[in-house]
C-alpha cells in the first residue's frame, strides 16, 4: 500500500478528468472535498488488487445525476460517509476497502473522504476504466455482480435504500431517487469479496490517472504539445483542434445532455454527450464514439468537462481505445452506441 497526499490527489483530480470524458463530476470540487478530508483526518492508504484478501469487503462509492446541477448545487462532504455507512448496516459487517465506482471526474476522488474518516484504504481499480453515465454500465454487471443493496444519499441528510433484481433496475430507481433529491447525490454499492474485486475490477486505473494528471504538467515544463502527450500517452489520437461555436443542452433532470458544435482549419466537429462525450463526428463522418475515449482539451491539457463547454473556447478532441473488455460483444451491448439509442456500428480507435 502507499500513502496518498494532497500533492498526488490533484494528479488523480486531473488525470481522472480526462478519463472521465468529460463526465464523472467537477474535478475541483472533488479535490477540494478530498483534499479537506484528508487534511482533517490524514493521508489515505490506496491498496493494489493483489494486496486485497479473499475474505475482504469491498464496496463502491461514486455521484450520480447531472454534473450541470453541481456548478450551483455543491456538495456537503458527508454525503458519501453517510452512504457508505448505511450500505455497512445492511450488510450487517465491516466493510474493509473502498472502491471507486468509475475513474472519472469527481468521482475518482469520491472514496477518500470516505476511506480518510474511517480509516479504510482505497483501493486502486474501478467498474469502469473511465465514465459512463448510468448505473448498470459497469463490469459488474458482465459478471453478474449486483448493486445491491444501493443507497443513495444527498447533502440535507437524506438517504435512501434500493434493493433490486438486476443493474437496470438499480439505474432505474436510483436515477428516480436522485431527482427528488436535486439531480445529483452520492451513492455507495456494489459490494463484493476481495476475490471479486481481483477478478472483476480493472486494475491500476488510480495509478492510471496520477501518471496521466503528472504527465501533463511535465509536459508543460518540457515545453511539450499537452494534448499530443496525452493521445501518446493513452495510445490514442487527436481528432480535432477548434474553436466552441455552438453549445446546445437538452433539458432532462437526471443528465447533462447535448451537443457541442465545434469549427477549425475550414472543418467542423460535433460532439453528442450525455454527462459523458458519447460521439465524434468530422464534417458528419463519425470519428470516435462510446466505448472508447472522447477527450476535450484545453490548449494547457487540462480536461474541459461537458458541463462546461461554452462558446468561444478554444479545444483540443482526443480520442483513445477503452479497456478491452468494453470492446467484446457483451461489452458493447451494454455500453456501445445501441446502448444510447444510435443506430452506427461501432469503429474502435486504433484500429
Amino acid at each position: 500500500m502507499r500513502e496518498i497526499g494532497a500533492e498526488e490527489l490533484r494528479h488523480i483530480a486531473r488525470g481522472g478528468a480526462i478519463l472521465g470524458t468529460g463526465g464523472g463530476g467537477d474535478p475541483y470540487i472533488g479535490r477540494l472535498v478530498a483534499e479537506q478530508a484528508v487534511l482533517e483526518c490524514g493521508p489515505v492508504l490506496v491498496a493494489e488488487l493483489r494486496e486485497v484478501p479473499d475474505d475482504a469487503l469491498v464496496a463502491g462509492i461514486g455521484m450520480i445525476g447531472a454534473p450541470t446541477v453541481m456548478i450551483e448545487k455543491l456538495p456537503a462532504g458527508e454525503e458519501a460517509v453517510t452512504a457508505f455507512l448505511m450500505l455497512q448496516r445492511e450488510l450487517g459487517r465491516p466493510i474493509t476497502h473502498v472502491l471507486p465506482i468509475e475513474v472519472g471526474g469527481m468521482n475518482s476522488l469520491a472514496p477518500f473522504p470516505v476511506a480518510a474518516s474511517l480509516g479504510l484504504p482505497v483501493l486502486d481499480a474501478d467498474c469502469m476504466g473511465r465514465a459512463f453515465p448510468m448505473v448498470q454500465m459497469v463490469v459488474c454487471t458482465l459478471d453478474d455482480v449486483l448493486a445491491k443493496p444501493l443507497v443513495v444519499a444527498d447533502e440535507k441528510g437524506n438517504a435512501i435504500v434500493v434493493d433490486v433484481s438486476d443493474n437496470h433496475w438499480a439505474e432505474r430507481l436510483a436515477r428516480s431517487a436522485t431527482i427528488r433529491m436535486g439531480c445529483t447525490a452520492l451513492l455507495s454499492s456494489f459490494p463484493m469479496s476481495g476475490r471479486q474485486a481481483r477478478d472483476i475490477t480493472i486494475p491500476g486505473t488510480l495509478t492510471l490517472a496520477s501518471r496521466l494528471g503528472r504527465l501533463v504538467e511535465e509536459a508543460r515544463r518540457e515545453r511539450v504539445e499537452p494534448c499530443q502527450a496525452i493521445a501518446s500517452f493513452l495510445g490514442g489520437r487527436v481528432l480535432f483542434a477548434g474553436k466552441v461555436v455552438d453549445v446546445m443542452r437538452a433539458r432532462d433532470p437526471g443528465f447533462a445532455k447535448g451537443e457541442a458544435r465545434l469549427e477549425g482549419d475550414g472543418t467542423s466537429c460535433l460532439l453528442a454527450f450525455q454527462n459523458e462525450h458519447l460521439v465524434a463526428s468530422r464534417d458528419g463522418e463519425i470519428v470516435a464514439s462510446v466505448p472508447d475515449l472522447i477527450c476535450v482539451l484545453d490548449a494547457e491539457g487540462e480536461p474541459v468537462p461537458a458541463e462546461r463547454l461554452r462558446y468561444g473556447q478554444r479545444v483540443t478532441v482526443v480520442g483513445a481505445p477503452c479497456h478491452p473488455r468494453w470492446r467484446t460483444p457483451e461489452g458493447l451491448a451494454l455500453v456501445g452506441p445501441s446502448a444510447f439509442g444510435y443506430s452506427h456500428e461501432y469503429v474502435p480507435i486504433g484500429v
